[in-house]
């Protein structure tokens, strides 16, 4: 039954009627016909202009079962929670407007933003329109939830230049993958927090929450528990969220907020809001998972840090490669949960995982070509196979130059005059190029056959770099191990 991954008895508003989700029963509770205001009749407005421009047609529904988008995202495990069943009744009938926020914090986002792009993915291919929000006024502020501690302000400046990067991710990726519905909407809250003042936030958001119902939100719980404590600058955070939801149910016609399952507390705060100032309404929040791995520990870091969407932090090559070193253990559940594949083609490559006849890594290249697609389009997963073909590791066979300029960019790369690669000590050179953290470390290395210069293994720790070892007199290829690689491209003096 649906009713199980509703978080709590929460209650179902209808337009005309309201009744009840209690205990996994549906309790009708006939009431008096609310009034209804001004913005609620142009929600409704939205919803019939949405009916006949963007149904749900035949031909997108995976494998041509599943037409309920509530109930596909269950069975990929992207569903964590629900506020109320109203949102499995809706998304099945009508198509409706979806929004999932993004806090600028960083000039990019990571993989632990990706679930929401792809939720939204979903809900676009469904027929439904996707709102993404940039949060230029609440990245101003800071989400509390799940920190220990209080993140360090950033200035409006780079506040501003984040969003700018972060709006074009959203725009590339779910343009390049649009399939049915409205074009995408994004939006960025200071354009609406910019000209009302504190007064005004008071009277006409704070009035209306309830001090008990926002201690009691983990977020807050936690931190008030914690040694730093919270400031009313991030305890306020809730409300802010909660009255992005408010406009754009006004503004936009959304009925359906989501976001991560730490972010339930503040969805929550805004379909409470909703229903207090427009009662009659109908919104409804969900959360998905938090990606983890199958250990329990966060998923999406490397040795060099955070895996970034955006190729200007980190190139298709390198991103690519990433998802070809998941574990067995977490392979299946990622396909399922970040690629776009029939539910019967994963379960078939789990099937063939317990064969004999498997071929290692198949189901981690599949989900590597389809998320890097999805991520860096056609041209960028084009670009990080050649590049992986190039830099396979163990080839021993001589390096192409044109195969190689083709990469500088592409893979990790340096440059450095002559001077100081000829003649050097190429232990000296891995140092210096960042490879390895010091000399000592590159000897062991070398002692355990992990280091190569242009796919040649080198066994000498006192081995130095020859104008012969130049690739076309200007490139050099150096791998330690098999996924730490750099190409040099040595200049002239």
């Amino acid at each position: 039954m649906l009713a199980s991954v509703c978080r709590s008895p929460c209650v179902l508003q209808s337009l005309i009627s309201r009744s009840t989700w209690k205990y996994g029963t549906l309790n009708l509770v006939q009431r008096q016909r609310p009034k209804i205001c001004t913005h609620t009749k142009r929600y409704r407005r939205f919803l019939r202009k949405a009916s006949t421009v963007a149904t749900i047609q035949e031909g997108v529904v995976e494998d041509g079962k599943e037409t309920n988008i509530f109930k596909v995202l269950r069975d990929r495990g992207l569903l964590d929670a629900c506020t109320s069943e109203a949102l499995v009744n809706e998304t099945s009938l009508l198509p409706v407007r979806v929004y999932c926020g993004f806090d600028p914090t960083a000039d990019s986002l990571h993989i632990g933003n990706l679930l929401g792009i792809i939720v939204l993915s979903w809900f676009q291919k469904y027929g439904h329109t996707p709102i993404a929000l940039i949060g230029g006024a609440t990245g101003r502020v800071g989400d509390p939830s799940g920190k220990s501690s209080e993140r360090p302000m950033l200035d409006d400046a780079t506040i501003d230049s984040n969003s700018q990067a972060i709006e074009r991710t959203i725009r590339s990726i779910l343009s390049n993958n649009v399939r049915q519905g409205e074009s995408l909407i994004v939006v960025n809250n200071l354009e609406w927090y910019s000209s009302m003042s504190f007064l005004d936030f008071l009277r006409d958001v704070g009035k209306f929450s309830r001090m008990g119902t926002m201690l009691a939100k983990d977020s807050v719980k936690s931190r008030l528990a914690s040694e730093g404590g919270i400031s009313f600058t991030e305890f306020s955070y809730q409300l802010l969220q909660g009255y992005d939801f408010v406009h754009l149910f006004r503004h936009h016609g959304v009925s359906v907020q989501v976001g991560g399952s730490d972010q339930w507390g503040n969805i929550t705060a805004g379909t409470d809001l909703i229903r207090r100032l427009e009662p009659a309404a109908t919104v409804s929040g969900m959360t998905f998972p938090l990606l983890l791995k199958s250990d329990g520990t966060k998923f999406g870091k490397s040795e060099q840090g955070a895996i970034w969407l955006s190729a200007g932090r980190l190139s298709p090559y390198k991103f690519y490669q990433y998802f070809l070193g998941v574990d067995d253990a977490d392979v299946i559940r990622l396909l399922r949960m970040l690629t776009f594949l029939p539910l019967s083609e994963i379960s078939e490559l789990e099937r063939e995982m317990n064969t004999t006849e498997y071929v290692v890594n198949t189901a981690q290249i599949r989900l590597a070509e389809e998320i890097t697609r999805y991520v860096h389009g056609v041209q960028g997963l084009s670009e990080a196979q050649a590049a992986t073909n190039i830099l396979k590791p163990g080839l021993e066979t001589e390096l192409d130059a044109t195969a190689l300029r083709t990469m500088v960019g592409l893979v990790p790369s340096a440059e450095l005059p002559l001077e100081e690669v000829v003649g050097q000590s190429l232990v000296q050179l891995v140092v210096k190029v960042g490879l390895q953290p010091s000399k000592g470390a590159t000897k062991r290395l070398i002692q355990g056959g992990g280091l190569r210069m242009n796919n040649n293994k080198i066994t000498d720790d006192e081995t130095t770099v020859t104008a012969n070892d130049l690739v076309d007199g200007s490139l050099l290829l150096l791998a330690c191990g098999k996924k730490n690689k750099l190409l040099l491209t040595v200049t002239d003096s």
